[in-house]
């Protein structure tokens, strides 16, 4: 059960198997009585048990198992394992996640004929870390993650919603922690959010598309696509707004989009963004929430002319909670929620836990159904390590001018 061993089972296996192999094999090595895989679904409320390639049924709705109150829940919002021991004569459990980089894909789940050692722990989490990096490299070539994910049937315009998502939910680094969460309205809306780490940057995205259904989720396609392609292409937040706003306007057919663009220098922790005409991000420092008042553009594709775009800098230091949102978690169905004091509320959550529970609390003030889309990006900066900022910069950055790294004051707005 080395690593390299685990690896090169899965890979020896056909896509859709892959799990299974790496089942069975700890399974043998352990003389466990079943070892099982569980994958979250979209809503992150729920897992789906994934059996041998020859039980999972993918023409039916998968069986949800939901998280609230359960071992399953413990382990994925603490990420760390747990074992449940039997009473008399009974298999232990054992329950390990199954992370990459923050993204909670799903569990291990092992019933055992006796408590694991020390030693056997650590080859369960090895394992477990493992099935992450193996469900990455296998997803794109079945459907079968895919329909794990899929506790209800999904609409046309949910289907190519979910699809302009990033493959991965949440991401950690050194610098930060990121995670963004979209709830679909009853009639799909047209809200995405998007990220990407560069070798110097973090760059995040939300956007909100006017319209229902797949009219929307085609403006939103459109959008993403403008922005992802001049990001791609080396562009600076002005150019990607520009881009984005040129594209809606030549292929919208008439409609427009909200959105806020943001990026963040791994380096120096200097940040900028733009904002066009979405509704204004939270920052939550020293326990306190407030909103960051920018200058806001009009939204891309709306006006008369091409619109241009002015990227402002953001006062942003190491220990901050950002919420960037969109109008959906504003609706009136959720007025009745303090929405800065929840953010404090969830402060000790990690990003993923944390807008999990903020887009939960907007559903449940709808008592189950969304006027509009929901959805929430949350990024903790941790800050840049001084030494390593210095040695990429090849300066001394203590001084003033570089504030972002060490806690003083930044302009911004």
């Amino acid at each position: 059960m080395t690593l390299a061993g685990t690896l090169e089972a899965a890979e020896a296996a056909p896509p859709v198997e892959s799990l299974d192999v790496v089942a069975r094999m700890l399974k043998e090595h352990l003389g466990a009585a079943s070892v099982s895989f569980l994958i979250t679904d979209f809503t992150g409320g729920s897992v789906v048990r994934l059996g041998t390639a020859g039980s999972v049924e993918t023409g039916e709705p998968a069986r949800r198992i939901s998280l609230r109150g359960t071992l399953y829940d413990d382990v994925i919002r603490t990420q760390q394992p747990k074992v449940q021991d039997g009473a008399g004569n009974a298999l232990v459990r054992v329950l390990a996640p199954v992370t990459n980089r923050g993204d909670a894909i799903g569990l291990l789940e092992l019933f055992l004929p006796a408590a694991p050692s020390a030693q056997v722990m650590r080859e369960i989490g090895e394992t477990a870390h493992a099935l992450a990096y193996i469900v990455i490299a296998n997803r794109s070539f079945t459907d079968v993650y895919q329909w794990g994910r899929r506790t209800t049937p999904l609409s046309l315009a949910a289907e190519i919603q979910h699809r302009l998502l990033p493959a991965s939910l949440a991401c950690e680094a050194a610098q930060f922690a990121v995670a963004g969460a979209s709830e679909p309205a009853d009639h799909v809306g047209g809200d995405t959010f998007d990220y990407v780490v560069d070798r110097d940057t973090v760059q995040l995205s939300v956007t909100d598309a006017m319209g229902h259904d797949v009219d929307a989720a085609l403006l939103a396609t459109l959008l993403v696509g403008a922005l992802r392609r001049a990001r791609r292409a080396g562009a600076g937040l002005a150019e990607q707004a520009r881009q984005a706003d040129q594209a809606v306007r030549d292929h919208g057919r008439r409609g427009y989009a909200t959105g806020q663009l943001l990026r963040i220098s791994l380096l120096d922790g200097r940040t900028e963004f733009v904002n066009a005409g979405h509704p204004w991000p939270l920052r939550m420092r020293d326990g306190q929430v407030r909103e960051i008042v920018p200058e806001i553009d009009l939204p891309f594709g709306l006006g008369v002319h091409a619109n241009t775009y002015q990227v402002q800098s953001l006062d942003l230091r190491p220990g901050d909670r950002l919420v960037m949102l969109t109008d959906g978690m504003l609706e009136r169905n959720a007025q009745s929620l303090d929405l800065p004091d929840l953010i404090v509320r969830t402060r000790a959550l990690h990003p993923r836990e944390a807008a999990r529970t903020l887009i939960g609390a907007i559903v449940d003030a709808g008592h189950g159904h969304l006027d509009d889309d929901a959805t929430i990006m949350c990024l903790d900066w941790h800050g840049v390590d001084r030494p390593q900022r210095d040695a990429a910069t090849g300066a001394d950055l203590t001084d003033a001018s570089h504030p972002s790294s060490t806690g003083a004051p930044a302009p911004g707005r």
